[in-house]
This record gives structure tokens, sequence and C-alpha cells, in this order.
């Protein structure tokens, strides 16, 4: 299944944006999805997940409380709703998901590498 990011951009602190994850296939309800992020000089880290039927989702604590993750599996897409933002939230966000058929409600990977990311610049 490949994915595809999109919806990033530049927004002020305190703003929001909602990035979306497009899959190519509709095996994409199989399986778990999670957001991940990468800043620059940085290692890759988690930032949500959500089962694959959608009604389980886990949040990074940094981001808990300001990021919804969600799914629609009849579009073949996620989404990721950002509120709150923050700079230290800049970041290239991409999609992935789990790399084994996933149970109903779990939310765990381990996790592809994902797809092409796009970038979320917040500025203070």
């Amino acid at each position: 299944v490949q994915l595809q990011a999109s919806g990033g951009g530049l927004v002020q602190a305190g703003g929001s944006l909602r990035l979306s994850c497009a899959a190519s296939e509709r095996t994409f309800s199989n399986y778990a999805m999670g957001w991940f992020r990468q800043a620059p000089g940085k290692e890759r880290e988690f930032v949500a997940a959500v089962s694959r039927g959608g009604s389980t989702t886990r949040y990074a604590d940094s981001v808990k409380g300001r990021f919804t993750i969600s799914r629609d599996n009849a579009k073949n897409k996620g989404f990721l709703q950002m509120s709150s933002l923050k700079p230290e939230d800049t970041a290239v966000y991409s999609c992935a998901l789990a790399k084994a058929r996933s149970i109903l409600s779990s939310t765990q990977g381990p996790f592809g590498s994902g797809g092409q990311g796009t970038l979320v610049t917040v500025s203070s």
C-alpha cells in the first residue's frame, strides 16, 4: 500500500492544520495507521495511531489533548487534526501502516516507514 501525506504548511503558533493521508489500496482498512514526524536533525518520532476500525486511538504525550487522529476507510484516508500548534511541532509529518494485519482494536506497530511526508512549520 502506498501512502501520501498532504495538508502541511506554515502556521502561527496557536493555529491549526489538518493533515490527510491517502492510501492507494482498499487493504488500508486491514491495518492500524500511525502518524510520525521528523524534525531537522532529530530522529523520527511517534505522534499518534488509530486502530483499523477507528475506535481506538493512542497519542504521544507531547500532542495529547491537541491532536486528533481519525480515518475514513470508505475513502482509504487517514487524518491528523492539529490544534494549538507550537513551534516545537515543526517537522515533516508522514503516515504509516502497521507491518502486519492488525486486530480490530490494536494501535500497536511495528509500523512501516510510510510514504512521502508533508512539512509543517509553526512560527512563533
